[in-house]
């Protein structure tokens, strides 16, 4: 049981949202209360593909991607945190995904990222795991980074604790209240610990029960469900990076951008997999295993629990079939399948609400969260304490 109850800031959810929020007020000399309800976060956080994909972000959310992967890196310099720097493709099937990837080169060149248009000898040469009757180019990102997303946020919560001697991590620690008292915000813990604080961070991402039910209630919030696998190690398959497909391409907020977006058809093969939310990524682990997936179901903030706890078999047999026409392995050795939930909102980026400039929350960054958090805390934690 900590012995400090006061502090300059209390960080509720220790997911990669919460946890960048801390360590931006912690360089700020802040002293900084973390809570997390679990043992350790198991949610969102840890349930994706562990890809850092700048290029494929727009508008603000671009420059907080850019720079979380400056941040990555610069922790990763002090310890070890997963990043690997393999890049991203983004692989064509058809000639208006490679319009797409033509027209998305334009735009990068035109802010100075990166970006190097690929034939289709050079992504076989590159990943002789691709099939060539798929591709039919690349556009590649050389300084995107990959994580673990099974190491990251425990590693970064290692090295929070090491480096930051006014952090105090409270994991297994559920608040049942948080609200403000004249000039502090006192929360409750589910066993009737109080804290207090200057302000106070809510990072909870899909857990609408416990705080501000009401609030979230209105909120227009919508959960994600998305189904992935991972397949049994396969060191022998040369697949490094984050491997995006045409999919994707139509699907991302980076090519929306672009002229010829809103005029692309969609080709019959591909209407059962948007039906579901399909679009197929590859990311190759440090094991040698490959995540595959995903999908994307949605419900409200009100009605999260009709998305069941379930794998649906036929949204994964869609998946493996389209990931086969894509690649040469047998993506069909599966060694494990799971579903994560991310909140999200239809028409803003972010869900933000200020409490009497006391309770900020900040939530239902959906699938951002891997590639954005740590650029989008910092910007967030600078406006907060402005």
């Amino acid at each position: 049981m900590t012995k400090n109850t006061q502090y300059d800031l209390i960080v509720v959810g220790s997911g990669i949202l919460g946890t960048f929020h801390a360590l931006h007020a912690l360089r700020l000399g802040k002293t900084v209360l973390l809570t997390e309800k679990d043992q350790y976060p198991v949610n969102a956080t840890v349930r994706n593909f562990g890809q850092a994909v700048v290029s494929g972000m727009s508008s603000d959310w671009f420059d907080y991607a850019r720079r979380s992967t400056e941040l990555y890196q610069e922790i990763q310099q002090e310890a070890d945190i997963s990043v690997r720097n393999n890049g991203t493709v983004y692989l064509s099937s058809d000639d208006d995904e490679t319009q797409l990837l033509h027209e998305l080169k334009e735009r990068m060149d035109a802010i100075d990222y990166e970006a190097n248009l690929l034939s289709v000898d050079d992504c076989l040469t590159k990943w002789p795991s691709l099939k060539r009757e798929y591709c039919k180019g690349g556009l590649f990102f050389p300084q995107e980074v990959s994580v673990e997303p099974n190491k990251l946020i425990y590693q970064l919560l290692e090295y929070a604790v090491a480096k930051y001697p006014k952090l105090t991590y409270m994991p297994s620690t559920a608040i049942l209240d948080c609200v403000v008292v004249g000039d502090r915000v006192e929360i409750t813990t589910a066993s009737k610990q109080v804290f207090t604080g200057e302000k106070a961070i809510i990072c909870n991402g899909g857990e609408f029960k416990l705080l501000f039910t009401d609030l979230f209630r209105e909120s227009g919030i919508i959960l994600s469900k998305l189904q992935m696998m991972k397949t049994v190690p396969m060191p022998e398959v040369q697949l490094e990076g984050n491997i995006l497909t045409g999919l994707s391409i139509r699907r991302y907020e980076s090519f929306q951008e672009c002229p010829s977006y809103t005029g692309i058809s969609t080709p019959e093969h591909y209407k059962e997999c948007q039906k579901w939310g399909i679009h197929i990524l590859f990311k190759k682990a440090v094991d040698g295993s490959i995540i595959i997936g995903d999908s994307h179901e949605y419900a409200n903030a009100n009605h999260t629990d009709d998305l069941g706890f379930g794998i649906n078999s036929h949204i994964n047999e869609l998946m493996l079939e389209a990931a086969q026409e894509i690649v040469s392995f047998d993506v069909r050795k599966i060694a494990s399948t799971w579903a994560g939930f991310y909140p999200q909102h239809d028409s803003k980026h972010i869900v933000e609400y200020d409490i009497d400039d006391r309770i900020h929350i900040r939530t239902a960054i959906g699938g951002k969260g891997m590639t954005s958090s740590a650029g989008y805390a910092e910007a967030s934690i600078k406006k907060i304490y402005s």
